[in-house]
């Protein structure tokens, strides 16, 4: 199952299914993708997650 994963991953991109919970750090608030690393600035007004941004993923390079 794991290659087929990687393949729809590949041909679409992660849905960002599985997030960490919210992280606030140096005044900037965000969630983390838990399949692909990517983060996810997070709006406490809106309570639910904004434009996203690559940023510190150890994988972005491969």
């Amino acid at each position: 199952m794991k290659p087929l994963r990687r393949f729809f991953q590949f041909t679409f991109g992660c849905r960002h299914g599985q997030r960490s919970r919210v992280f606030t750090i140096k005044e900037r608030t965000y969630q983390v993708c838990l399949e692909c690393g990517q983060e996810l600035d997070y709006s406490w007004a809106q309570m639910h997650p904004l434009q996203s941004r690559v940023a510190g993923n150890p994988y972005a390079s491969l």
